[in-house]
């Protein structure tokens, strides 16, 4: 190894860092709001790049039968749970929600011919047909379990991953997509060429983090997000629905991983079981900053991607053992260094 190859294996672990804070930073914000290890979270990264290869091939994607099945068991609950409360208040918003917008963007993805729109249009129908799925796996997986101890939630978690796997490869195909780079060219850096599309990841991974702390710390919604994050009981006294931040929550992990997706469409090949491996690499950086902290998740992400990168040079063949092996030292320690609690 020569510096020029250790300067590509750094950008290509920066690059990767980038996506793995992202889905790292997700399963923080999930965990400490619901007390949810979101495994499905990979699965928003597949399927938010392969609805955007949908588009651009000129087909119909099958997010969107995936959305409008997902509102029509949200609203079979919704009724069935407005018939045992006797009120029937909330059914026109939930009917609006999870059955006029399904029914519209299916519309819009039959009749309009996303393959000759401009990029950021596909890319924002993209992300209308994928996000409303977070909330939907909230209201039918985990809201009704909301109190559960973690091991229970965590079995669920499993179990919902199964399920999106194989109504990804039935909505998707086994076949692999791949869509064109953003924009063409890059620049040179110290003899090095950067394609824009690693520029694409970096810049868009940095803002989407900033975004994410201006959201938790200057508007109502994060505030009130940190607040169920510290004390579940004391934010359902003052006020904050606990169902309300468990929607938001999983809502704000589906719009990171499928925009995650999209910004790695055109890297690398996308198959409808590719998020798995994407999302634990993720779930590794998360278990680095022990599912509490955002900046150490950050930080954790990019030294698994940069531990990926090296370990890809120097046995590629036990590069996947070699990241998630990371993970047994840092539990051994946070075993050592925490102070345990027994859960009533």
């Amino acid at each position: 190894m020569d510096l020029q190859i250790a300067l590509f294996l750094i950008q290509d672990g920066v690059v990767n860092g980038a996506i793995y804070a992202l889905l790292g930073m997700a399963l923080v914000l999930a965990f400490t709001v619901t007390r949810v290890v979101f495994i499905p979270q990979g699965e928003f990264v597949a399927w938010g790049a392969l609805t955007l290869a949908a588009l651009q091939a000129g087909e119909l994607p099958g997010t969107v039968w995936l959305l409008a099945m997902g509102g029509c068991a949200v609203m079979v609950v919704e009724l069935w749970s407005a018939w045992r409360r006797k009120d029937g208040r909330t059914l026109p918003r939930a009917a609006a929600w999870n059955l006029l917008y399904p029914g519209l963007v299916l519309a819009v993805a039959h009749f309009v011919d996303f393959q000759a729109a401009p990029l950021p249009v596909q890319i924002l129908f993209a992300l209308l047909a994928v996000v409303p799925m977070g909330p939907m796996v909230w209201r039918l997986a985990f809201q009704p379990l909301a109190e559960s101890s973690v091991l229970v939630l965590l079995i669920v978690s499993v179990a919902v991953h199964v399920a999106m796997v194989g109504l990804g490869l039935l909505f998707f195909g086994a076949e692999g997509s791949r869509t064109p780079p953003f924009t063409e060219g890059g620049l040179e850096l110290g003899g090095i060429p950067i394609p824009a599309q690693t520029l694409w990841v970096i810049g868009c991974s940095i803002v989407l983090i900033f975004a994410l702390t201006v959201v938790f710390g200057r508007t109502l919604y994060g505030k009130a997000l940190r607040a169920t994050a510290v004390n579940r009981v004391g934010a359902r006294l003052m006020g904050i629905p606990t169902s309300l931040a468990g929607k938001l929550s999983f809502t704000l992990c589906a719009l990171i991983g499928a925009f995650s997706g999209i910004l790695i469409a055109p890297i690398t090949t996308i198959y409808y079981d590719t998020g798995f491996l994407i999302g634990l690499k993720g779930f590794v950086a998360a278990i680095i900053a022990g599912l509490a902290s955002y900046p150490l998740a950050a930080a954790g992400a990019v030294l698994v991607g940069l531990l990926e990168a090296f370990s890809s040079f120097a046995a590629s063949a036990y590069k996947e053992v070699i990241v998630f092996t990371l993970i047994i030292p840092v539990l051994i320690w946070r075993s050592l260094a925490s102070r345990h609690v027994e859960e009533e």
